[in-house]
Order: structure tokens, then C-alpha cells, then sequence
């Protein structure tokens, strides 16, 4: 056993225990992180604003602080780059994270001193208890390698600003620096391309024991190192054992990671963004991500029946109900008051706390009344992928409104490793499990008011064409799984290859 490991084992023992009896307290630990933000939110422009300083429980600060997405915080934010301090916490932020919005633009979110920790600790604790709880502390000996973006940062009111994966780089312990691929000077390269093909010549051959990345990144990285090893990636890499994911549902990548690599490795899912680091996997043998309760964060939740309300309901945690959806609102030490996330999330445990994300507020489909959403898309691909051996490298599902006598319908472009023998009777399975999840689908397909789904196979490389052609490919960019207008389609259709 070399060093580092080593000195992992006790580390990881007790982080794991700490955060054990912390799950069983997140009640009293989210009461304590609302009346610290309480008070330190009081002294600042926007707490004198809604009159934070009248607060002392959450009804009344419900009462106090209204709910908003960026458009509501964008005001404040323009006042910090105008050089104001004091205006949503306390001094100014270390860092904007600069990320794209689709109906916001660029948007900057403050990282605070007091906010940088969660990022940072909550990546290292859900390695810690991977550690704790499987023994396997040797992956820490080997190389690892973070698929970021780009650490160079621009100044934006003279604060540091970048991607957020860019900004983290910029803090990970020096005791990994040594292990990190890849190179300081590889991961400043904009261009993703051109970035990809240096990522392999530094890393194919290195001792790779941990890859880490939002799944379509590590797809692409993965395609690159088989066409250039001219072997799976588990055999280029045979100390391989732990992937790390976050960003999208993992699920409909799974299977095609695993075939790239060629044999089962560990995977321990995140749930970080911009605004904060959420939840994370903390175990491998239960369902979910352990909502962070005791991070500088309190988590408000809004049924999503209440969305588009103009009053809707906010819960507390002590209120919420397993299986039940919640639209995610933060109120953190970042200075985010009242802030909606745009993420959908179900819990399937309250003790302890655990969750799994089921979608974006605003990307599904309703363009019948139907209300589809990523899950219910998901779980409805993954099941016909499953009957029919197949695997998918990506896909994106739109409404297609007919102006003539055919029926309108759903338009499913999925990007296959190998395409369905019989893509007809798979398109009936696809359909079959989306009628079972959603009431409203099938009446709309009983009642012939919709056709059932049409797929178009997009060749392989589309999607990343597609990416490219809208100068998103690489960074933190994703592609939505559901739209609700034909934005994307009506661009894609023309990287398929029924064109």
C-alpha cells in the first residue's frame, strides 16, 4: 500500500462517521444554517431590502424572501459588478461562475468564502465514503483525471470569473496535484476537439485509476482512447475502478460506458451545479443522493403541482414526503436567496434524507397537455434498450404539431451505438413504457388525439456535430433531453439521417 492510500484509510473512516451522524441531524442542521443566514443576510443590501431584520423563523422569512430565478437576482448581481459591496452577503465574491442559461443568457453566480467549501469538501467527502465504505483507498495511488472546463478566469467587476468546474480546479488539495491529469496547460485549450486529442496523448498511457466528467464527455473520451489504443478502455487501463458523474442522468449512459471499457467499475454519481453542491451518492447499496444538509445551505422544496402558482406552497424539509415532486429552491452563503434552481427532485428516503433528480422545471413536453418529463423519457428508453440489447449515445425528444391530416406526435432523435433491428417495434416499446408512466400521454394516444412516437436515427457523431455547429460542444454544455417547442429539432433534423 503506497502513502497516500495509506493515510486515506483513518481519513476516510472519519469523514464517513461524521457524515453519518449528520444524516440522522439535518433537521436541527438546516434551522441552524437558516438563522446564520438570517442574521448575516440582515446587514445586506438585499436583507435591509425585505426587511430580513423583521425575520426570526421561516414562516416569517417565507413572508420576507420571495421566491425568484435569475431574472429576479439579476439586478443584484449587476450591483456587485459595479463595484457595490454588502449587496447580497457579506464583502464580495471570490469568483463568478459564468454559465448559460436558456432563457437568461450568460448568467454569473456568486462563490463566496464561505460558499468555495461546498464545492470543494462535498466532491472529497463522496470519494471519502466511497473509500470507507468499499476499502478500495488504492485508486488514490494512481492517476485521476477531472474532465473540466477551461481554469483560465476573465475578471467581470473585477472579480475572478469562470466555469465552475474551471474555478474548482483551482482547489483541489495539493496532495493530488501530483496524481491530476490533465495538464495545467491541456485543460486551458477552448477548443474541446483539439482539447480531447491532447487529453489522450497525456493520459493513454498513465496508470488511470479514477475519470471523472459529465457522462457524454467521458463517452467522447472514451471513443477517442479505443480509435487511438486500439483496445477497451479497461484493458488500456486495468487499475480502472472508480467513475465519478454528475450533470445528467446517468442511466441512459450506462451501458455504453460499460461496453466501452469492457468490465464493470465502481460509479459514484454527484449532483453538483453552479449554485451549490446538492446531494451526492454516499453509498453504494441505496437508492438516491444524500441531500447536504450541514453545507452552508438551506433547501426549501415547492410541489410541482404549485409551479406556475402565483403564491405556490413552500415546504421545509421536515415537510416533505418520499415520492412526492419538489421543485429545488436554495438559500445559501453564495448569497442565493429564494433561488429556483429549475431542477425536479423526488425523495425516496427522509431517513436519511436522499433524493434522486427527475428533471428540469422548464425542459418537457406539454405541447398537448400530456406534461412529459425527463424521468418519465429516461426510464421509458433505458426499458426498450434493455428488451432489445441495444445502447444509446443520445437523444432528444420535441413535439411535432402536423399541419395537414396526420396526427401530431413526438419526435424522439436518438443516436444509437447500433441502431434496433426492427426500430419500429422498438419505437412501440419506447412508446408502450411512456403510455405506462404517463396517464396523460396515453389519453392523448387512446383518444387519437396524438400518433404514437416517431424516432429519427441520428448517424453517428450528430449530436456532437449538432453541439458544434452551435458552438456549445465541450464545456458544461448539455443537451436538453426534452423541449417543448422545436427549436433544437428543427436544427438537429438536418444532422439525421433521414435527411
Amino acid at each position: 500500500m503506497k502513502i497516500k492510500s495509506f493515510f486515506a484509510k483513518p481519513f476516510a473512516a472519519y469523514v464517513h462517521r461524521n457524515i453519518r451522524k449528520e444524516m440522522h441531524n439535518a433537521l436541527n442542521d438546516q434551522q441552524r444554517i437558516l438563522q446564520y443566514l438570517i442574521e448575516i443576510g440582515r446587514k445586506t443590501q438585499f436583507g435591509k431590502s425585505v426587511k430580513l431584520a423583521d425575520t426570526n423563523d421561516y414562516q416569517s422569512f417565507k413572508e420576507s424572501v420571495s421566491l425568484q430565478d435569475y431574472e429576479g437576482l439579476r439586478p443584484w448581481i449587476e450591483k456587485i459588478k459595479g463595484g457595490g459591496q454588502n449587496v447580497l452577503w457579506k464583502g464580495k465574491p471570490l469568483y463568478f461562475a459564468k454559465t448559460s442559461g436558456t432563457t437568461s443568457g450568460i448568467k454569473y453566480i456568486p462563490i463566496t468564502k464561505d460558499s468555495i467549501p461546498n464545492h470543494i469538501n462535498t466532491a472529497r467527502n463522496a470519494l471519502l465514503c466511497y473509500m470507507a465504505e468499499t476499502g478500495n483507498t488504492r485508486f488514490a495511488d494512481g492517476k485521476l483525471i477531472f474532465l473540466s472546463g477551461s481554469p483560465e478566469l476573465e475578471r467581470v467587476g473585477g472579480i475572478p470569473t469562470g466555469r465552475l468546474s474551471g474555478i474548482v480546479n483551482h482547489h483541489i488539495p495539493s496532495y493530488l496535484r501530483s496524481n491530476q491529469l490533465p495538464s495545467f496547460e491541456t485543460n486551458c485549450i477552448e477548443e474541446w476537439e483539439e482539447k480531447l486529442s491532447r487529453i489522450v496523448e497525456e493520459t493513454i498511457r498513465e496508470n488511470m485509476t479514477l475519470i471523472s466528467g459529465i457522462p457524454p464527455w467521458m463517452q467522447m473520451y472514451f471513443d477517442a482512447l479505443i480509435e487511438r489504443g486500439g483496445q477497451a478502455v479497461g484493458e488500456l487501463f486495468p487499475n480502472f475502478s472508480v467513475m465519478v458523474q454528475g450533470g445528467v442522468n446517468f442511466e441512459p449512459y450506462r451501458t455504453k460506458l460499460m461496453e466501452s471499457i469492457g468490465r464493470k467499475v465502481d460509479t459514484i454519481e454527484l449532483f453538483p451545479a453552479s449554485e451549490g453542491f446538492f446531494a451526492f451518492q454516499d453509498t453504494l447499496d441505496q437508492p438516491g443522493l444524500l441531500l447536504n444538509t450541514n453545507s452552508g445551505i438551506f433547501f426549501e422544496f415547492v410541489p410541482t403541482a404549485e409551479q406556475g402558482n402565483t403564491n405556490p406552497k413552500r415546504l421545509s424539509l421536515a415537510e416533505v414526503k418520499v415520492g412526492e415532486n419538489y421543485s429545488l429552491i436554495i438559500n445559501s452563503n453564495a448569497g442565493l436567496w429564494g433561488y429556483e434552481i429549475g431542477d425536479v427532485v423526488r425523495f425516496v428516503s427522509v431517513d436519511p434524507y436522499r433524493i434522486i433528480v427527475v428533471g428540469r422545471t422548464k425542459h418537457f413536453i406539454s405541447a398537448f397537455g400530456e406534461h412529459v418529463i425527463g424521468e418519465e423519457v429516461e426510464y421509458s428508453l433505458q426499458q426498450a434498450c434493455q428488451e432489445f440489447s441495444v445502447s444509446v449515445r443520445e437523444f432528444t425528444v420535441a413535439p411535432r404539431v402536423s399541419k395537414d391530416q396526420e396526427k401530431s406526435c413526438h419526435e424522439w432523435f436518438i443516436e444509437f451505438d447500433q441502431p434496433p433491428a426492427d426500430l419500429h417495434a422498438f419505437a412501440q416499446r419506447v412508446d408502450s413504457c411512456l403510455q405506462q408512466k404517463n396517464v396523460y400521454y396515453k389519453d392523448l394516444i387512446s383518444g387519437s388525439i396524438l400518433s404514437p412516437l416517431q424516432i429519427q436515427v441520428v448517424p453517428k457523431g450528430g449530436f456532437i456535430n449538432y453541439m458544434r455547429s452551435i458552438g456549445k460542444l465541450g464545456g458544461q454544455n448539455k443537451v436538453p433531453r426534452l423541449s417543448n417547442d422545436r427549436a433544437i429539432a428543427d436544427v438537429l433534423i438536418s444532422f439525421t439521417s433521414f435527411n
